[in-house]
């Protein structure tokens, strides 16, 4: 399994009137984790999209546990459980806040695409074989 803790400090610009992480900024925390847990595999996004693949996000969902607010630093784990096999990924994510309370759960799913073609392909062989490693 990929994981990766990722911490993060929560900015006053992203709470709202109760002070609160507003509960949109948590997909840009997500994509914190996931570019840090795709920098473990080997690579940058950027050298993903070098490669001639783009990863848009096809589904995202979020539980909801407790708050976050502002000045806490949080930490994002994010998880690779299955080896992708297919024309898609999923990463996992736990957040957590300093006293270790879990904060939220979600799940993103993206699909590999070919960036000439703009249509879906099997997960990249080189890709697949950088994230097999953790799995043995």
């Amino acid at each position: 399994m990929v994981r990766a803790e990722t911490k993060i400090r929560v900015r006053y610009g992203e709470t709202d009137q109760m002070g609160y992480a507003y509960y949109g900024v948590y997909a840009q925390y997500y994509e914190v984790g996931r570019v840090e847990a795709i920098r473990m595999l080997g690579f940058s996004y950027k050298e993903i999209e070098n490669r001639g693949i783009l990863l848009p996000v096809i589904d995202y969902t979020i539980n909801y546990k407790k708050p976050a607010y502002y000045d806490d630093e949080i930490t994002v784990v994010t998880t690779i459980k299955e080896i992708p096999y297919s024309a898609r990924i999923t990463f996992d994510y736990e957040c957590f806040n300093e006293k270790k309370e879990l904060l939220n759960t979600g799940k993103v799913t993206l699909v590999f695409i070919d960036k000439e073609k703009n249509k879906p392909v099997p997960v990249p062989e080189w890709f697949a074989k950088a994230t097999e490693k953790y799995f043995i």
